[in-house]
């Protein structure tokens, strides 16, 4: 008999990274009582093998509709992380009826027809370099910044060892595709934004969370200390806020 005070966590990392990212907050949640499910997407992670230029945002949004499916999740807390932000939009967007709560971790948000280069532009760029490669069709992930001495936000030597093994390149269609949130009844589902502040790289402009979410209510916005890849550096904090939410 399950319990009723269990919540069911799905948990979607961001472009270049794997289930992995998460390998520090699943413990955490499930210690607490709860399911705790972290894919990796195509071409991550298990399948990194499975990256081709076919590889795109549709992709990615069916391989966790398919696990919401299989497993017969519902009443889900769908979390993503960064580019996952428009993922799991377009996840809830096909299956409104699984999802009760939207978590976005430092992430992209999407309007419906939106792609990763509208709501962040220097996308662009990154697509843009890729075309003078050997292989235009592929994104390498994001080099150290050896100024600020992090990657991704993350600043410890040995997290940063760690993260470099879990790294691995992405298909410029994932960033060229549109999210999808036509769907009236994603609209009632609530969301949360939760921000890493502190350490935002130079430059960087982060698209102002709306006062109203879709379904009416104030907007919830949590604020982390912490760089981008928060579930690495503050898992115990970040654990701390999804518990609030389930």
């Amino acid at each position: 008999m399950s319990n009723p005070n269990t919540t069911t966590y799905v948990l979607v990392h961001g472009a270049w990274h794997s289930s992995q990212a998460w390998d520090r907050v699943v413990p955490l949640l499930a210690r607490a009582g709860h399911r705790v499910f972290a894919p990796s997407l195509t071409g991550h992670g298990e399948k990194a093998h499975l990256l081709s230029p076919e590889v795109g945002l549709d992709t990615h949004v069916a391989d966790v509709v398919d696990l919401l499916v299989e497993e017969d999740l519902t009443d889900v807390v769908l979390v993503g992380h960064s580019y996952a932000g428009l993922v799991i939009s377009s996840v809830a967007n096909q299956v409104p009826d699984r999802v009760a709560d939207l978590v976005y971790v430092d992430a992209m948000v999407p309007t419906d027809g939106e792609t990763a280069i509208d709501v962040m532009p220097v996308t662009q760029f990154l697509i843009d370099q890729a075309r003078g490669s050997e292989s235009p069709w592929r994104i390498p992930p994001l080099p150290e910044d050896p100024a600020a001495g992090n990657l991704f936000g993350v600043t410890d030597p040995a997290d940063i060892a760690w993260l470099r093994t879990m790294l691995s390149d992405e298909s410029v269609r994932c960033f060229q595709e549109p999210a999808r949130l036509d769907n009236l009844a994603v609209d009632a589902i609530p969301r949360t934004h939760i921000l890493c502040v502190g350490s935002e790289p130079e430059g960087l402009v982060r698209r102002a969370v709306p006062a109203t979410q879709p379904n009416g209510t104030p907007a919830q916005v949590w604020e982390l200390r912490s760089g981008h890849d928060c579930m690495i550096t503050v898992p115990a904090e970040l654990t701390e806020l999804l518990l609030k939410i389930g």
